[in-house]
């Protein structure tokens, strides 16, 4: 299918529910698009896809969003010309049953799964171009012999239509006498198909590519392309008031594509001697050689036999003459003539149009697909920074002081390097921010492993926490392993101040506690995610009270940790903490 009705589809869930809730969908659907290019052919399974996943992000039911896609299908295709769309597979419609109150209608189609699109196609229409209700009711579904077949009974004041559909029917009885040959001469493209469809009569036009098509089987000639139907007498009399297309089942041999060089001028007429100059710049391989017939079948009951009036579907000059016809070929009556010299006319505007527009779509893809990039590296950088629920809730527009939330529970760790000032005293700037990357590029490694938040860095002193931006019961005991890990990887760390080529490693106080905090961004100018509460401090002067290389804790950390056999703890006594006054504390050492 066409990447304008996915586009539709785009546009819908963009505006009903938000560009977030369209990149969820894409996602979830796998699908890498951002855009479509709206004349190229995508996958018939997409919007099946998209349907699926967009029912799984949003909640809504798939065939009330399948409708409203064929709601919002209307509106958006009414933009674009639809004829522009040669490759286009439409499915089969015809009508039953015309009354003052409404119509049966029968569809079938070879995609299944589009009932409801259907659906919502039908009450748009009524809605948007005749200012009607239309309601569809179902009255069968069949899809066992390979085609999706409905038959629905559409419910609408149909009164005027119906009293038209009545005139003309007494104009048509109206005795007008023609002859067969009269007939036949203005439909140069006709057939005559008997009751068993053999061709008892064929136009002056088809014999000269399909010499031998007199007394042949139409359906060893053509393929039904529409509507889509089995190609008996008895459905194409059940189906007359729809359009028949007819494609030939092998290609068309050019009647002059080989002798075209040595052909006298004579033997082509004014107007395709200069309309092949001038078409000769368009050579499409692509074009095919196959003809299409598009028409309408009559039963003309006076010959027992069914009558084709149809004119042939050609793209431009070029597709005519890669078929073998002529200009002179068309009929003159009706518009055939115009829409193949219209369409040569447009076919290199369109062309340009078309090739500038995958250009720009292409560009405008790779575009989108850099910015999902950098929106992914955005968000990492961001999420390294606030927690990924807390930046979601930012983004959402909700104030900073409403991310604020309190933790019951939780565990602080401070760590800070022995003698910091003194070792940078000693080495340059430089040598510090080595210094300083080395080690906290290390921790940041035992952060992921141990599945901890890094709250801040301030200079040599890293501050993390355990339980927090997500509980969990196991906050004091993925701390310990975090302080731990932090002291055996300072053994791998030199201290670059030392000149007496010792060996000497850097040292490293740590102190815990456990405790509620409150969690949060605050403020507008740099927003950061901050811990307050006593339960900071208290961790804070845990490490500076602390000894080198030692774990220092508080007793509420021994009671997170009791029945823990991983550790054990050495009475310190009390100390005094500033602000604290004498509190018991405890070094903790692994069993």
């Amino acid at each position: 299918m066409y990447g304008l009705l996915l586009e539709g589809i785009y546009s819908y869930l963009r505006v009903v529910f938000g560009e977030e809730t369209l990149t969820k969908v894409r996602q979830k659907a796998n699908i890498t698009h951002s855009g479509f290019d709206s004349f190229r052919v995508y996958s018939e399974t997409v919007i099946p896809r998209l349907a699926r996943a967009a029912q799984d992000v949003t909640g809504m039911p798939q065939e009330e969003l399948m409708e409203s896609f064929g709601v919002s299908f209307v509106s958006y295709m009414s933009r674009y010309n639809y004829d522009s769309y040669p490759k286009i597979k439409p499915p089969s419609f015809f009508v039953t049953d015309e009354t003052e109150d409404g119509l049966t209608l029968h569809y079938r189609s070879k995609r299944k799964g589009f009932k409801s699109y259907l659906k919502g196609q039908i009450r748009q229409v009524g809605k948007e171009f005749y200012n009607t209700d239309i309601k569809c009711h179902e009255l069968e579904v069949d899809d066992s012999h390979g085609i999706f077949y409905v038959k629905m009974r559409l419910s609408f004041d149909n009164s005027e239509g119906f009293a038209n559909l009545h005139f003309v029917t007494q104009l048509c009885e109206m005795n007008m006498p023609i002859t067969s040959s009269d007939l036949f001469r203005l439909f140069p493209f006709h057939m005559v198909l008997s009751r068993e469809l053999v061709l008892t009569s064929v136009g002056k036009a088809i014999l000269p590519v399909l010499p031998h098509a007199l007394g042949c089987q139409v359906d060893d000639l053509f393929h039904l392309e529409r509507p889509i139907m089995e190609f008996s007498w008895e459905s194409i009399l059940s189906h007359t008031n729809n359009i028949f297309e007819l494609k030939s089942v092998d290609g068309i041999e050019n009647r002059f594509e080989d002798s075209f060089d040595d052909m006298s001028v004579d033997k082509l007429s004014d107007t395709d001697i200069s309309l092949i100059s001038a078409d000769q710049t368009n050579q499409n391989d692509s074009l095919n050689k196959y003809l299409t017939l598009r028409g309408q079948m009559l039963h003309m009951e006076q010959w027992n036999a069914i009558l084709f009036l149809g004119t042939p579907v050609l793209e431009n000059l070029d597709h005519m003459f890669k078929l073998g016809l002529y200009i002179n070929d068309l009929s003159i009556h009706d518009s055939s003539r115009e829409l193949v010299l219209a369409g040569t006319q447009q076919s290199a505007e369109l062309k340009l149009l078309l090739d500038q527009e995958q250009t720009k779509s292409k560009k405008l893809e790779e575009s989108m697909r850099k910015l999902d990039i950098e929106i992914k590296r955005t968000d990492q950088l961001l999420y390294q920074m606030i927690p990924k629920s807390v930046a979601n809730r930012l983004r959402a527009g909700e104030p900073s002081v409403n991310t604020c939330e309190v933790f019951d529970i939780c565990t602080i760790l401070f760590s800070d390097v022995v003698g910091f000032t003194t070792i940078c005293s000693a080495i340059s700037p430089m040598e510090v921010v080595n210094l300083l990357n080395g080690m906290y590029t290390t921790f940041d490694t035992l952060i992921e492993k141990f599945q901890l938040y890094k709250v801040e860095t301030i200079g040599d002193a890293y501050m993390i926490a355990g339980g927090i931006p997500k509980p969990c019961d196991k906050h004091a005991s993925s701390i310990a392993e975090m302080a731990f890990a932090m002291l055996n990887a300072m053994k791998t760390l030199k201290d670059p101040s030392d000149e007496t080529d010792t060996g000497a490693h850097l040292k490293l106080r740590v102190g815990i506690h456990s405790g509620t905090v409150v969690g949060g961004v605050v403020g507008l100018k740099m927003p950061r995610y901050c811990l307050f509460g006593d339960t900071v401090n208290t961790a804070n002067r845990m490490e500076s009270t602390g000894q080198a290389m030692r774990v220092h804790c508080s007793q509420s950390v021994k009671n997170c940790l009791d029945g823990n056999k991983q550790y054990s703890f050495e009475q310190r006594g009390s100390i005094e903490i500033k602000g604290k006054g004498q509190m018991k504390t405890y070094w903790l050492t692994c069993s």
